[in-house]
């Protein structure tokens, strides 16, 4: 089962960076959110290295009560080679 999720996460991946390339083409930005946490935002940013904004409000903020609101930013900051 896991590598079936493997594959239909990188299938998934791939229509979301395809999708994002003719947006740009276009000149739009694109931005993504809704559900990124520190296990799916990594892949999703590297499929789509130049988004331009990724909501991560609704994680960080349960990160930060588990973690702590410094540590949640900088596992964030870490997530994304920031940090």
């Amino acid at each position: 089962q896991a590598v079936e999720r493997g594959c239909e996460l990188e299938a998934t991946l791939a229509r979301f960076a395809q999708a994002a390339e003719q947006a740009m083409a276009l000149g739009l930005g694109v931005n993504a959110g809704h559900d990124l946490n520190l296990s799916n935002l990594q892949p999703l940013v590297k499929a789509i290295p130049n988004l331009r904004e990724v909501s991560i409000g609704h994680f960080l903020t349960i990160d930060a009560l588990h973690r702590g609101l410094k540590q949640a930013i900088q596992a964030y900051q870490h997530c994304l080679g920031n940090g």
